[in-house]
């Protein structure tokens, strides 16, 4: 027995309509941040598409969706309540992939609670898609974006050279002669390559073809993205001698980023149409039939029927529609009606900031207004500081009042590299500090090079009277002080200086060492400590 869409009965819908909006309200200001903040970057605008193909793949696959068991099953509840417990690490920690992928999971969960895993199964495509539609988290983005940025450079320079013009690249800036292009995230081909893996994974799903043929598929749409964003930009230079800057911005640019676009769906399109011939061939079927074999009628399988509902049941069946709209209304309720007002302690305002430090004498630098944006930071202070010796330290700390949702300390790892220099962590390092009752902080030590000058850089981030040095230690006391201290407050310290080359790299770290030791106790006046209220 076939069954379609006009088979299911209101109180269903009902149902489905209850969850919906229990949904809706608990991640109101979760999709408000998706749609106006994160989809409209880039990177990312396809993503406006991606709910409709979900909605498309559902409806062309209702029918055999329908044609399956339906049987609800208790077990839901495991990736129903793991969605949960995401949804308050990432509510609490103000991360907002953690609160994408509660949603996912609390979807998966009411699926399998409400209509059982063979129906949700089914659905798995369409379920997984939704995963395609949310951004990367900031750290893993930023490493990624920057070192596209600098493949996409590599490449691009070297097809300019293939062409005979002269060009030479420090980091992501190519350098013409008669002018310099800097390769920023708008070409980074990370806004190649996100849309063109998503499309990748739809054309393999209709492509009917052997399981390696898929995957083929969508791997080349890494390479394939990389290589096409590349003539972009070298395409960019070579014009650039006859068109000038409207080469590099306006029409030009954005007419060149939609062929280079449409240039790699032609070549993915070829790509299938030479796979497809490709042993073993594989006879086309529609992409939501099953498979049947035979020619008679006995050789179709004819699927269980839907049992009807039992005259007299109660609307509310199954019983774990009850548990998952009640844990739903209690999320909502515990979200709205606990009182989470955040406690921000008294700062006193960087603009204070000694520019004399015990000999070290400093002068304060300003940044640009886009990167304070960018940043989303509260308070800063950028100060150059020179001793006797004519020698530099280059100080910098960035203060969050608040490091919820939309808000976070972006690491120098990910800042720093670029302009040519090459970034290498090298582990954390403890900088004895007597006198201050702390006994040592620990710092992140890392090396900048670029040619044969060479930099030495300590970082790390004082977060509520404790020195963390990693990301991963970041969104863990974020989460736990905003719950146990209502405190998300929170700092970066950053210190680089030159090696000259008449010294040792120990004498470069000599000097940060006892710069540091006499910088944190100013450093404690400004940034609020464990038990500031």
């Amino acid at each position: 027995m076939t069954r379609n869409v006009s088979d299911i009965k209101a109180v269903d819908w009902i149902k489905f309509g209850i969850l919906a909006v229990l949904i809706g309200a608990v991640y109101y200001s979760t999709f408000h941040w998706l749609v106006t903040m994160d989809w409209p970057r880039d990177d990312y605008n396809h993503s406006y598409l991606i709910p409709f193909v979900v909605l498309y793949l559902l409806w062309d696959n209702r029918t055999r969706i329908l044609e399956l068991p339906f049987k609800p099953a208790w077990t839901g509840v495991l990736p129903f309540l793991f969605g949960v417990c995401l949804y308050w690490l990432g509510e609490l920690a103000g991360e907002f992939f953690s609160l994408y992928l509660s949603f996912w999971f609390i979807v998966i969960g009411l699926c399998g609670m409400m209509v059982g895993w063979a129906r949700t199964k089914a659905m798995g495509f369409p379920l997984f898609m939704i995963l395609t539609m949310f951004p990367l988290p900031h750290f893993l983005y930023d490493r990624v974006s920057f070192e596209l940025k600098l493949l996409s450079s590599k490449l691009g320079v070297a097809m300019i050279q293939a062409y005979g013009m002269s060009a030479y690249r420090e980091g992501n800036v190519i350098d013409l002669g008669f002018t310099q292009l800097q390769v920023v995230d708008a070409c980074s081909g990370l806004r190649f390559l996100i849309p063109m893996i998503v499309l990748g994974i739809v054309l393999a799903y209709f492509f009917r073809a052997s399981w390696w043929k898929r995957i083929v598929l969508v791997l080349s749409t890494i390479p394939l993205s990389i290589v096409t964003n590349s003539l972009r930009i070298a395409l960019t230079g070579i014009l650039y001698e006859v068109m000038g800057p409207e080469a590099a911005e306006g029409f030009f640019h954005g007419f060149s980023g939609w062929f280079i676009f449409m240039f790699t769906l032609a070549i993915l399109l070829l790509e299938m149409w030479i796979l497809k011939w490709l042993p073993p061939r594989t006879k086309a079927v529609p992409a939501a039939a099953p498979a049947i074999t035979g020619d008679s009628e006995e050789a179709t399988e004819t699927p269980p029927e839907t049992p009807a509902a039992k005259p007299g049941e109660p609307w509310y069946r199954p019983p774990q529609f009850i548990v998952a709209a009640v844990i739903l209304a209690l999320i909502f309720g515990l979200a709205q009606g606990v009182e989470f007002r955040e406690k921000i302690p008294p700062s006193q305002a960087f603009s204070q900031w000694p520019l004399e430090i015990d000999g070290w004498k400093g002068k304060r630098q300003v940044m640009e207004e886009r990167f304070i944006l960018e940043l989303d930071l509260s308070d800063y202070v950028i100060v150059d500081y020179a001793n006797a010796k004519g020698q530099m330290i280059n100080f910098y700390t960035a203060y969050y009042e608040s490091q919820r949702k939309g808000e976070s300390i972006h690491s120098p790892a990910t800042c720093l590299p670029g302009s040519g220099w090459r970034f290498e962590e090298a582990g954390n390092y403890a900088i004895q500090t007597p006198g201050l009752g702390t006994g040592s902080i620990k710092v992140r030590r890392a090396f900048m090079q670029k040619g044969n000058s060479q930099q030495l850089v300590y970082y790390w981030f004082p977060q509520r009277g404790r020195d963390l040095t990693t990301a991963w230690q970041l969104k863990f006391y974020v989460f736990w002080d905003a719950l146990t201290k209502h405190r998300t407050d929170g700092a970066l310290v950053r210190v680089i200086t030159p090696v000259y080359p008449d010294e040792k790299m120990d004498d470069a770290d000599r000097r940060l060492s006892d710069f540091i030791i006499k910088m944190v106790p100013v450093l404690n006046r400004f940034v609020p400590g464990k038990n500031a209220s």
